[in-house]
Formats: C-alpha cells, sequence, structure tokens
C-alpha cells in the first residue's frame, strides 16, 4: 500500500486569516503542519506576534511549524543578510520552526554571471551553516525556476551543499510550480527537505511568463504534472509534507477557503 499524503499550509494559503483562525483551519483540514512568513503584512511575523505566542498556540492544537518562510536573497550575502539571518533563526528557534526557507535573487538586473552566482552561493551556504548549527534548525534552499533567478535548478544547489560540507543542516525546496517552470527532470528525494505545491491552469500563457499570480491550489486542470512529480518523490523516498502554497488572489478571495483545500487534497489522494 502506498503511503497517505502528508498535507501541510504555507501561510500563503490564507494570507488574511488571524494566526489561530489559520491553525483552527489546519486542524480542521487533519494537516498537523503549517509554514509561517515573514514577508505578509497584517499577520504574523510582521504583525508583532512573539515567537512564543506561535509556538503556544501550536503546541495547544498539536501542530508543527514547518519553516519560516524566508531568507531573502540568501545567496547575496551582505552584513544585512547576515542580520536578517540571525534574527529569523532566532525566531524559529524560539517558535520551534524545523527550518529557515532560503530563496535565491530573483532580479533581471542582477549582473552577476553564472561562476559568479556560483561563487557567491557557497560563500553565503559557508556563513549559513553556522548560524543554523547553532539555532538548532535546517536551511531549506528554494530554488526558484523563473528565467532570470540567480539559482534555477536543484542540482545546482546540491552541487553546492556538498561543496561546503553543508549535508547535515541543508535541505532543499522541492516546488512543484518552480520545478517546472525550471525545466527540471532530476529529483532530489534523499535532500528534500520539504515539498511545496500548487497549480496553473493558464494552458495558453507561454511558460517564461508565468508568475506566481497564476498559481491556485491544485485541481483537474493543472498544467504543472504536480501528481507525478509527488509520485516520483515518494515512489523514490521522500516521505515529508506536501506545503499548499497558492499565490493566487482568486484563492486568497474564496469564502470557503476549507472547502477548496479538502477538495484538493482530495483530488490529490486520488491520484
Amino acid at each position: 500500500m502506498s503511503q497517505p499524503l502528508r498535507f501541510a499550509l504555507n501561510r500563503m494559503v490564507a494570507p488574511r486569516l488571524s494566526l489561530p483562525a489559520f491553525i483552527e483551519l489546519a486542524v480542521a483540514l487533519k494537516a498537523d503542519a503549517i509554514e509561517i512568513r515573514n514577508d505578509l503584512e497584517g499577520v504574523e511575523i510582521k504583525d508583532g506576534t512573539t515567537p512564543e505566542q506561535v509556538r503556544e498556540l501550536c503546541a495547544a492544537n498539536g501542530i508543527t511549524v514547518l519553516s519560516i518562510n524566508a531568507l531573502y536573497p540568501f545567496d547575496v550575502w551582505n552584513a544585512e543578510r547576515r542580520e536578517q539571518a540571525l534574527k529569523l533563526a532566532a525566531y524559529a528557534q524560539k517558535c520551534g520552526a524545523q527550518g529557515l526557507v532560503m530563496c535565491p535573487l530573483n532580479d533581471r538586473a542582477d549582473p552577476r554571471n553564472e561562476a559568479e552566482r556560483a561563487t557567491w552561493l557557497r560563500a553565503a551556504l559557508t556563513e549559513l551553516a553556522p548560524i543554523l548549527r547553532d539555532h538548532g534548525i535546517l536551511g531549506f534552499i528554494e530554488p526558484l525556476g523563473f528565467e532570470e533567478c540567480s539559482l534555477r535548478r536543484k542540482r545546482t544547489a546540491v552541487d553546492a551543499i556538498k561543496a561546503v560540507g553543508g549535508l547535515d543542516v541543508f535541505r532543499l525546496v522541492h516546488d512543484t510550480f518552480h520545478h517546472h517552470l525550471a525545466g527540471e527532470s532530476e529529483f532530489f528525494p534523499e535532500l528534500t527537505g520539504l515539498v511545496h505545491i500548487s497549480g496553473v491552469e493558464d494552458a495558453e500563457a507561454p511558460l517564461a511568463t508565468i508568475r506566481d499570480g497564476h498559481r491556485v491550489l491544485v485541481g483537474e486542470g493543472d498544467i504543472l504534472g504536480n501528481a507525478l512529480q509527488i509520485e516520483t518523490l515518494l515512489s523514490s523516498g521522500y516521505s515529508g509534507y506536501l506545503s499548499f502554497e497558492p499565490f493566487a488572489e482568486s484563492v486568497h478571495g474564496l469564502t470557503d477557503i476549507e472547502q477548496a483545500i479538502g477538495a484538493s487534497m482530495d483530488h490529490l489522494r486520488s491520484l
């Protein structure tokens, strides 16, 4: 028998709910893990919610905090990034999060060539590793499939992790949207710490024009091949969470988000 799917909720699935309401949503859906974010206005972390409050609320409801999403751009290392990393790592440790999602620079104006990007990536990981170790958390590296992104493919991240001796603290985020966008065929189940899932149903849009705003819940019309990606990961050894991360306004505005996520869960289970 194949293993049951383990679902989690990224805060992006319902960015306007209060934290207690968001946790209630997770409990109602039997998703026993969440990801919180530092880039959403009006909710934790930006609203001043303390890590202790997050920890207490989650513990009381049997919810695991998988990550804080995200340190950006982690591969442009400087004094500001160090300060940001230390602050987020401390918050993650205190709220009981397993790790910190780390996103690379995504900027068309990035002047660095491939060799420079690789050097900067390794330098950043070298600096981040001791910070993560000191706080007892993992660093979840999330390549972004956009053409302009400085780190598009998981293979590049894996090579850098190994080069800096970071196999103890670094894991990959396999994002089904970015995996498809990058045209990546390689899977690294043994190094994958987290999977982000979202669907795209706009079959007309050229691949290079697809953006976060296209990302909805995974349903019948998905063109990203979520089911096949998930099946590949699970059949080759990944046993972690599948975390819903839709960015589309159409999802954020739903009146019955619980029903919609539940339907997406059922759809994925049926496949």
